[in-house]
């Protein structure tokens, strides 16, 4: 697949000396969910300090770096701009400091009314130093005629749409609160009798927190000297947890909306298998996102599973770049076919998803090369036909291979011999829920916020 670009991963710690060093591993085990920058404020009650830089976590802390941020509290976030440019000026946490209080969030989703609400308090006379929509939320809060910190939140989730779950902390309150449809994964661990916020419960498992539960949609859940304590902000007739987090972002070893990531996406796989029958000589994924569906598809089917294509996993994000002659070099470098084990065979390849296809084609390419006799690709989603609003990286009609192209069509343009999307109807079974508690905009269009219009059209070039 063209993989669609993770959102964001968020993490706070509150009552631990070693507060910087628990997020720092925190961030490492979110990693997945951005790559582009990371960041960290800590505080001892009083002295609010900060660090964050372009680059992987591991690039932008080291042990000196974390010494530097003293304190019992801090706030954490790794980056993938969904809104606003990739510049060091919008790497997170955002802080300010108002009315001689520190303030700084770590926000992982969208705001679809961020420019409605930028503008109105630019002619306001606030001055923004980014160009974010997490800036927003900030703005507000520190605007906010309500008295202390917990109204402001309440006042400020009354304002803004869209998806969020925030991280906040002042010097000496960490705050964690959702949007009321629970759009995104945020939850709640302790350790030693510190308490931990996080994106998803891989993270508390790194340095075994233990995982208490989630923050509820449209709650905000506060901690402080005093302990936790938590209110309702907004009520919502429905939920819509993005089903996305469990086809790809989430990590497998993850928990989050209440279901373990890689039984899902194992499910995913035992859907396909009840929707096609296939006569193949071996399953195999494109490693690692296709892994959990094609492990589940092969068990259900009584197809063999192989690994037929190898993964580097000492690519970093930078290499130095091929001559043009070195034909779809930046693929290659990081999967590499097993010639011995393809010649002559007949390969399904369970993909979990299909977004511009360029990358599908390329890799697919390299198992015909291979030798194989015939690849079929068997996909563990519907085909995304509508952009995402709400933090995922493919907000243009445009960019989405399915908006204007039959299977058929994408068949041929991917070099397949066969190829299989599974069903809405399946993907929900598999979830064990009822359909009303997912977003599934992008695949049927059923925005569960308010969204404007679509721009473009994908054409596939032969």
């Amino acid at each position: 697949m063209a993989c669609p670009k993770e959102e964001c991963g968020v993490f706070g710690v509150y009552g631990h000396e070693d507060a910087s060093k628990l997020t720092y591993f925190g961030l490492y085990a979110l990693q997945h969910r951005g790559q582009e920058s990371a960041g960290i404020v800590s505080s001892d009650g009083r002295n609010v300090t900060e660090y964050k830089a372009m680059g992987l976590v591991s690039e932008v802390f080291n042990e000196e770096r974390l010494k530097t941020l003293k304190g019992h509290l801090a706030v954490g976030h790794v980056r993938y701009s969904t809104t606003g440019s990739s510049i060091l000026q919008n790497a997170q946490p955002f802080r300010v400091c108002h009315a001689g209080c520190s303030i700084a969030v770590a926000h992982n989703g969208n705001l679809v009314n961020a420019n409605d609400i930028r503008k109105s308090l630019e002619e306001e006379g606030s001055i923004f130093q980014t160009t974010m929509d997490s800036e927003v939320v900030v703005h507000l809060i520190a605007k906010s005629k309500a008295q202390g910190l917990e109204e402001s939140v309440r006042h400020t989730m009354s304002l803004i749409k869209g998806a969020y779950s925030i991280v906040l902390a002042t010097e000496d309150t960490l705050v964690g609160f959702r949007d009321p449809l629970g759009l995104r994964p945020l939850c709640i661990g302790k350790l030693n009798g510190a308490y931990i916020l996080s994106s998803e419960t891989c993270a508390l498992d790194l340095i075994q927190a233990e995982y208490i539960r989630d923050v509820e949609p449209g709650e905000v859940v506060v901690i402080d000297k005093h302990g936790l304590r938590s209110f309702k902000a907004l009520e919502s007739k429905r939920r819509a947890n993005c089903i996305f987090e469990f086809i790809y972002f989430a990590r497998p070893d993850s928990n989050i909306f209440g279901k373990n990531v890689y039984s899902f996406r194992k499910n995913l796989g035992e859907a396909l298998a009840r929707e096609v029958s296939i006569e193949a000589d071996f399953v195999m994924p494109f490693p690692d996102s296709g892994n959990y569906a094609a492990i589940g598809y092969s068990q259900a089917s009584n197809i063999p599973f192989e690994f037929a294509v190898i993964r580097n996993h000492y690519v970093g994000r930078t290499f130095i770049q091929p001559s043009q002659s070195m034909r779809d070099f930046g693929v290659r470098v990081k999967l590499n076919p097993v010639k011995e084990i393809i010649r002559g065979k007949r390969v399904v390849i369970v993909e979990d998803s299909i977004v511009r296809g360029t990358t599908s084609r390329t890799r697919i390419k390299a198992i015909r090369e291979a030798g194989a006799k015939e690849v079929t690709m068997l996909v563990s989603c519907p085909p995304i036909k509508y952009p995402c609003f709400y933090g995922i990286d493919f907000s243009n009609k445009g960019e989405l291979i399915a908006s204007n192209n039959s299977v058929e069509e994408i068949r041929k343009f991917l070099g397949l011999d066969a190829l299989h999307y599974l069903s809405i109807e399946s993907m929900i079974e598999a979830s064990g829920r009822r359909k009303e508690d997912f977003c599934l905009a992008c695949f049927n269009g059923d925005y569960p916020l308010e969204v404007t219009g679509y721009r473009g059209k994908f054409q596939l070039e032969r």
